[in-house]
C-alpha cells in the first residue's frame, strides 16, 4: 500500500536531535519509527517492544554477521535449539 498519509508532530529541538542520534545508533529513522509505532498499534493493539542501542559485544556481533563471517541457522526453532543444545535435550529455564 503507498505511504500517503501525513503526521505532523512538535516537539522542542533538542528532544528531536537527541532521539534522532539515539534512533540511528539502532538504524531507525523517525520517520521508520513512527511508522513501526503506528504499524505496531493496529496490528497488535500494543506500542512496539522497547528497543535498546546495542552494547559493545552485539554491536562487534551484528558487525561480524553483517560481514558474512557469524553462524548461520535454518530450519524452525525446533531444529535449531536441536542442533544447538543437541537432540532431546530440553533448555532449562
Amino acid at each position: 500500500m503507498a505511504k500517503t498519509g501525513y503526521i505532523t508532530a512538535r516537539v522542542e529541538p533538542k528532544l528531536k536531535a537527541s532521539a534522532g542520534r539515539v534512533l540511528s545508533k539502532v538504524g531507525v529513522s523517525t520517520s521508520g519509527c513512527d511508522h513501526d509505532a503506528f504499524e505496531t498499534g493496529h496490528f497488535a493493539g500494543r506500542l512496539p517492544l522497547e528497543v535498546q542501542v546495542p552494547n559493545a559485544k552485539t554491536r562487534k556481533a551484528i558487525e561480524e554477521l553483517e560481514a558474512a563471517g557469524g553462524e548461520s541457522l535454518h530450519g524452525g526453532t525446533k531444529e535449531v535449539f536441536e542442533a544447538a543444545l543437541g537432540a532431546g535435550k530440553k533448555r532449562r529455564v
